[in-house]
């Protein structure tokens, strides 16, 4: 979670989940959905968990889409170099977003998400967007 920004960019925690702003942000409003165990095999994660995760990804689509209206959500489970269980949770979007100033791209729409593509936050473009996130998920 740390390598993700934890706790800065934490959005909201659940029992057996945490969903981060995901600092390179390839989709505007891109995320990282971490597992809080240290299972490294999906299978592992336990009942509890995957029960969770119903409600947990219910609330991310909810959210994101009330943050903007995107076309498409992809879930990424790679795990190659973060061993952990986790998803690269990103939104997808036909046309460029705005949010603070910056242009987001969605460099690889419609086709395969460029993970590669987009910029790293900074931490005072990180703080305003998660704030953001934070406000509609308490909404």
């Amino acid at each position: 979670m740390v390598k993700f920004g934890f706790p800065a960019s934490l959005v909201r925690e659940y029992n057996n989940w945490v969903v981060l702003l995901r600092p390179a942000q390839c989709t505007l409003g891109a995320l990282v959905l971490v597992n809080k165990s240290e299972c490294q095999s999906f299978s592992a994660i336990g009942r509890e968990a995957f029960q969770e995760l119903e409600q947990v990804t219910q609330d991310i689509e909810k959210n994101l889409k009330t943050f903007r209206a995107y076309q498409k959500i992809n879930y990424l489970m790679l795990m190659m170099v973060d061993k952990e269980v986790h998803f690269h949770v990103l939104p997808r979007y036909e046309n460029d977003q705005e949010f603070g100033g910056v242009i987001y791209p969605d460099s690889g729409w419609p086709m395969a998400p460029d993970l590669a593509a987009g910029s790293i936050l900074a931490s005072g473009q990180m703080a305003p967007l998660v704030g953001e996130l934070k406000n509609i998920w308490a909404s």
